[in-house]
């Protein structure tokens, strides 16, 4: 039997907690949290109790929880359990639905239970960031597009007109294309375009389909490709383009090209090799 395993990790910047259950075997008794739980069922079946209502829990059910619910589980076929939770105390969800909604009030979720795939493609590299630790503000992204996607399906209703913010949205790209090479955090882009974060990140997505982190990385890949073409090494490419470090910027690139940095350099090195025979 695998060990089990308890990871939590605090996300000092977004000021939320995540955590992760690998082989967990022990049911869990009837309790509830002050906080708000968002949750991803990895793998696993369980029974689950909560708010008087049952449910069996599979792979890819996502669980919400809102402060008091009072809730247990326990599993079922004998099924360990692989579970990624995500942890935001009242005071910080207050702040963030205020920047999403404009309205400062506290939301409560009328599911505990819900299968959605918009919702976990923004939740998995939400959590994945924060547990290894990334600093790239592309998990603060995630964060607002997971909270936005749940407040608007699974609490109360808030206007989902999307402004659209020209010259705002252009004067971000402008930004990030001239200082791609520095660290550049949402609140930049915020300061610059004087919009909200949740305002900013719906804007931008409508005019130039994408977010501003995946702005960022494409601006950071086109400007690598013509290092890479000149021979430059990927560990320097690297640096001069901006990535955290190597591993992250060879992830990015085989990503958006199909190929290692390595193997994309040595394409134009090989040119210019037959070209001097």
């Amino acid at each position: 039997m695998k060990k089990e395993t308890r990871t939590i990790v605090v996300d000092d910047k977004l000021n939320i907690e995540a955590y992760l259950l690998e082989g967990i075997v022990q049911p869990f008794p009837n309790h509830f949290h002050d906080f708000y739980v968002i949750g991803l069922m990895e793998r696993g079946h369980r029974y689950l109790n909560c708010r008087h209502e049952e449910y069996s829990l599979m792979r890819s059910d996502m669980i919400l929880f809102n402060p008091n619910d009072n809730h247990g589980c326990a599993p079922l076929n004998e099924d360990t359990l692989y579970y990624r939770g995500i942890n935001i105390n009242s005071n910080v969800m207050l702040n963030l639905v205020e920047d999403i909604t404009g309205d400062r009030k506290l939301p409560r979720f009328t599911k505990n239970v819900i299968v959605d795939d918009e919702a976990k493609s923004y939740y998995q590299p939400l959590h994945e960031m924060i547990m290894n630790g990334s600093q790239e503000f592309e998990r603060e992204e995630y964060l607002y597009l997971l909270l936005s996607h749940l407040l608007q399906n699974y609490a109360q209703p808030f206007d989902t007109i999307v402004p659209t913010c020209n010259i705002e949205v252009e004067k971000a790209c402008s930004y990030i294309e001239e200082n791609y090479a520095k660290r550049i955090s949402l609140d930049d882009l915020c300061e610059i375009t004087n919009l909200s974060k949740s305002s900013l990140l719906r804007a931008f997505t409508k005019v130039k389909g994408v977010t501003p982190y995946r702005y960022l990385e494409a601006i950071r890949i086109n400007e690598s490709r013509k290092l890479l073409e000149k021979g430059l090494q990927p560990i320097d490419v690297a640096q001069q383009t901006g990535f955290s470090d190597q591993s992250h910027f060879t992830n990015y690139f085989n990503s958006f090209t199909g190929l290692t940095p390595g193997a994309y350099r040595d394409i134009f090195t090989s040119k210019g090799k037959k070209n001097d025979e």
